[in-house]
């Protein structure tokens, strides 16, 4: 399929065809009972703000080890700190590319990938190009990515940051199957630093876009326990938070309300909340 012949609806058509000759008319495979604990391996610890120093970075580290997260998101610079750090352990080591406008040109993304996977990144989130999205340079969009998606091969998986809040449905569809076309591992949601994050529409379309070979990361704005459960419902695989502790932690248990995720019979698995049957 060529980038500039790509059609929104005939994608999510085809898609769908394709989730349900593999899990049948339900479209997507049950996660089980998802309780506070069991979100710890979907996360993605982050500390992006500017003005994150070392202390704050190593306490990112020990949270990941001590909860289990799948990894720890930061900006490029701190990437070496983060890999030492995480030696020996199951969290990834995760940092950043073009963030967070994506408006760079797509060689110097590349080497900053190629930089952080020389330093130890497993993981690369990078920003799209939204402005080439915007004005259809759908050739610019695959270049960006590929050039990521090279400099890290073999080394690192890439997450897409198409940075829903600016675009259309359609722009999010295109996008989205462009960088799967481009040979990213995961596509996602949001940077934080824009006008909006993660909603469930937009992660569902996202899943329906990419069918099920891909990842779907859900970022910005996942807060709370009942946000998490939202999100995976939705298609997500990976959640991009500051607050995994907080989700995973017993702090939320008198917060905890019934979000109808489906996992229940009689009781719900947290054993935190008042089932709400026939709901669902």
């Amino acid at each position: 399929m060529k980038t500039k012949d790509i059609d929104a609806d005939e994608i999510k058509k085809l898609v769908k065809a394709e989730l349900y000759a593999i899990f049948g008319t339900a479209g997507a495979k049950s996660q089980g009972a998802l309780t506070p604990s069991s979100l710890a391996g979907y996360i993605d610890h982050t500390l992006l703000k500017p003005e994150a120093g070392i202390d704050e970075i190593r306490n990112v580290c020990e949270e990941a080890k001590k909860y289990h997260f799948a990894s720890v998101c930061v900006n490029s610079c701190y990437i070496k700190f983060v890999s030492d750090s995480l030696a020996g352990s199951n969290v990834k080591p995760c940092c950043v590319a073009g963030f967070p406008l994506g408006a760079m040109m797509p060689e110097a993304k590349a080497v900053e990938a190629l930089c952080a996977a020389d330093n130890g990144a497993k993981e690369i989130d990078m920003v799209v190009n939204v402005g080439a999205i915007k004005s259809g340079d759908w050739k610019l969009v695959h270049r960006d990515i590929e050039g990521v998606v090279k400099a890290a091969q073999g080394r690192a998986i890439v997450k897409v940051i198409i940075e829903t809040c600016l675009l259309s449905d359609e722009e999010k569809v295109k996008a989205c199957a462009v960088s799967k076309l481009a040979g990213a591992h995961f596509v996602k949601t949001s940077t934080g630093f824009s006008k909006g994050g993660a909603t469930v529409e937009d992660v569902r379309l996202m899943r329906e876009t990419v069918g099920p070979d891909i990842g779907v990361k859900a970022s910005g704005g996942v807060r709370t326990y009942e946000d998490a459960v939202k999100m995976i419902k939705a298609g997500a695989t990976r959640l991009g938070t500051s607050s995994g502790v907080a989700l995973v932690s017993e702090e939320n248990a008198e917060a905890h309300k019934c979000v109808n995720c489906g996992c229940c019979e009689a009781q719900c698995p947290s054993e935190r909340a008042t089932v709400i049957k026939g709901l669902y």
